[in-house]
């Protein structure tokens, strides 16, 4: 066993050395993405149709190199891609953008005034106001078909019920922060931070005036992150998806109901009621269906959502039978009403696609971002991701054609880069002859007459799926003269039902021999160093990352992001604790053994792999405690590893740009050192 304690400095020395050579390295070969890159990288989001169908509204985000920071302003662009340009500017961050019914006025989100307000600005002369002067940011903004009104989500501040009386402090004394009092299950989340209220519904006039609350009580009428108002036909009702239940924080998202809220005086009906999650309702234009999602819990570790309509005056539901195995997600109408406009996942690619009422289903494009609008007239705008774009808008028509890409925002950036090429590929898992896809993205200035050191990079979720997108952590990787292998092990999405659940209550488990076998089918390629191979991931990731290093050695360097270690503390400490009656039969007191055989601490005594550990101080989704317990296990046993804390980050490690580059340089820090 190595004396960790003695050789400490003379590890981090190295280390330093290390990082500094890759960075003069990385200076002299400018054609290739380097990390101050992502300071320069532009993203497009949240892409709004006039109704019209001839201009586009849609969000522009960059980063502040000098205050290290990331902003986003308004943009507008013709349908067919001409007189791109801003609408707003500064760095205070503007979004949210909504056209009013008429196309003649927009509202959005901004902080210019000081605090996050909804603003209204007349698409003829430019002129702007503010219409609210809420306390929280407003979110989910959107217009009523007639105009009147203008629906959004707030935070209405409230504390536990519980208090008790304490002495005023002397005039000038300064005491210390006061005790925080706890009384709800979810008390803080990811990326949100300490909880200080409930989400409700409000409404204001769409000419200005005073906030009107709709909803009240301990519960969250939207997500803690957001989520969008939706209003009826006729502007007398706004549909929410939520859960009234008094166990509704450790039910989680697979339970809730659709209910129907009137703007006159906040009275609801209940629409649905099953055991399960509905959501995302849409009401048809004429106002006869309302169209939402859902399935029946049948307390799976994931399951796929369907369609369902409902007739508004009967209130008889019916599913619309699209005979596809993959999950459906982001309805909309079409302006004739007799399609509903859907996404979803196949094979790593997401889907815009149309459905009649009957289920006749086709597939308007593929390539699909986070994100899609459509105007009554058919004419719709997506988000638009490839390899080699990282997001874009295309533009398109619900009758057919190809979508046309109207904007290249990172086409500067790239100009003068060399990216990675990616492969497909396919490969059976040595556990049971399973399918699995994958790709490899080839480093710049590829030779397969050369051998390359390779990283497998794994997704979290775990229900989820890498495809054939932009990534731009291994698009990093690469231009370090890395093959980055990443692959879909079972319990992905987009493969189908079966395939995501091959995981239930069995996460980690088999998906190694999905992401070994992935290693075998690059090295037979014939260009890969099998004496330098390396693993990463982050969430789900860093689990497998782990799972797969205590259970094999063939790999160099190995780096878990923001991990789940032990199950324990994630249910009882995490912000999503309902995982433990869905991931695992139930509560670990309950289930002892079955805890014990996922915990990654029962194969840390196995490992031989020097490992470091990166996770932001402020995750709530993984908590910093794990990635403490993991680290110390591996230090107890003598194994090389570093501890990384990023400072204020919560899962992810993005929120900061300089902290973004931080996370890829320690990963990549640390392969280089055992890269030989």
């Amino acid at each position: 066993m190595k004396n960790n304690f003695t050789s400490t400095n003379g590890k981090i020395s190295i280390f330093i050395c290390i990082l500094f050579f890759i960075n003069i390295i990385n200076a002299e070969n400018n054609n290739i993405l380097q990390p101050m890159d992502i300071f320069e990288m532009e993203g497009v989001s949240d892409p709004q149709i006039s109704p019209d169908g001839s201009q586009i509204l849609y969000v522009r985000s960059g980063s502040d190199v000098m205050k290290d920071k990331r902003y986003s302003n308004i943009w507008i662009i013709n349908f067919n891609g001409s007189d791109n340009r801003p609408l707003t500017s500064g760095q205070n961050g503007n979004s949210q953008p909504r056209w009013s019914p008429n196309g003649k006025q927009i509202i959005y989100v901004s902080s210019s005034s000081g605090s996050s307000q909804i603003h209204k600005r007349w698409m003829d002369t430019g002129e702007t106001t503010i219409l609210t002067n809420v306390q929280t940011g407003p979110h989910g903004v959107s217009w009523s078909p007639d105009g009147n009104h203008i629906a959004f989500f707030g935070t209405v501040t409230r504390g536990a019920d519980f208090k008790v009386d304490l002495p005023t402090p002397p005039k000038g004394a300064e005491w210390a922060t006061p005790a925080k009092v706890i009384d709800r299950l979810v008390y803080r989340f990811d990326g949100v931070g300490y909880l200080k209220g409930y989400k409700h519904l409000f409404i204001v006039p769409s000419e200005g005036g005073t906030a009107r609350q709709l909803t009240s009580g301990r519960f969250n009428f939207a997500s803690y992150r957001g989520g969008q108002t939706v209003w009826s036909s006729d502007s007398e009702h706004i549909y929410v998806s939520t859960n009234l239940n008094d166990e509704w924080e450790a039910q989680g998202y697979r339970q809730s109901d659709i209910f129907q809220i009137s703007i006159k005086d906040g009275s609801m009906d209940k629409l649905t009621n099953r055991d399960g999650p509905d959501g995302n309702p849409r009401p048809s234009p004429n106002g006869k269906y309302l169209a939402y999602t859902g399935y029946d819990n049948k307390m799976m570790a994931t399951q796929i959502s369907h369609i369902y309509i409902m007739n508004l005056k009967t209130k008889k539901i019916q599913e619309i039978k699209t005979k596809l195995d993959r999950g459906v997600s982001n309805l909309s109408w079409s302006g004739d009403n007799k399609n509903i406009i859907f996404t979803y996942a196949t094979e790593g690619n997401t889907k815009l696609a149309k459905t009649t009422l009957n289920g006749k289903t086709d597939i308007m494009a593929s390539n699909l971002g986070r994100g899609y609008s459509i105007a009554s007239n058919g004419k719709f705008v997506m988000l638009t991701t490839r390899p080699d774009i990282p997001s874009d808008l295309a533009v398109g028509n619900i009758k057919g054609g190809q979508p046309k890409l109207i904007t290249t925002v990172n086409a500067d950036l790239f100009a003068n880069k060399e990216l990675g090429k990616v492969e497909e590929i396919w490969y059976k898992s040595s556990h049971d002859g399973l399918d699995i896809q994958g790709w490899i993205m080839k480093p710049p200035g590829f030779d397969p007459s050369k051998k390359y050191p390779l990283i497998i990079k794994i997704h979290g979720g775990p229900f989820s799926n890498y495809g054939d997108r932009f990534y731009l952590e291994k698009q990093m990787m690469a231009a370090h003269g890395y093959v980055v292998l990443y692959t879909n092990p079972r319990g992905s999405t987009s493969y189908g039902e079966k395939f995501a659940q091959l995981i239930h209550h069995d996460y980690p488990g088999d998906d190694f021999y999905d992401l070994n076998s992935g290693v075998d089918a690059a090295i037979k390629k014939g260009y890969i160093d099998e004496k330098n191979l390396f693993v990463t991931g982050g969430s789900g990731g860093g689990v497998l990352t782990c799972w797969m290093i205590g259970r094999t050695d063939r790999f160099k360097a190995a780096v878990t992001v923001y991990p789940v270690i032990n199950w324990y503390s994630f249910v009882l400490y995490s912000d999503i604790p309902w995982t433990a009656n869905y991931w695992f039969p139930g509560m670990p007191w309950d289930h002892v053994e079955k805890y014990e055989s996922k915990n990654l601490l029962s194969v840390v005594k196995n490992v031989k792999t020097p490992t470091m550990v990166l996770t932001g101080e402020a995750d709530y989704r993984t908590p910093m405690p794990d990635s403490e317990q993991y680290y110390a296990a591996l230090q107890l046993l003598g194994v090389e590893s570093v501890l990384v804390r990023v400072p204020d980050e919560p899962h992810g490690i993005s929120v900061r740009p300089s902290h973004h580059i931080s996370k890829l340089q320690h990963i990549m820090g640390w392969m280089n050192k055992y890269n030989n």
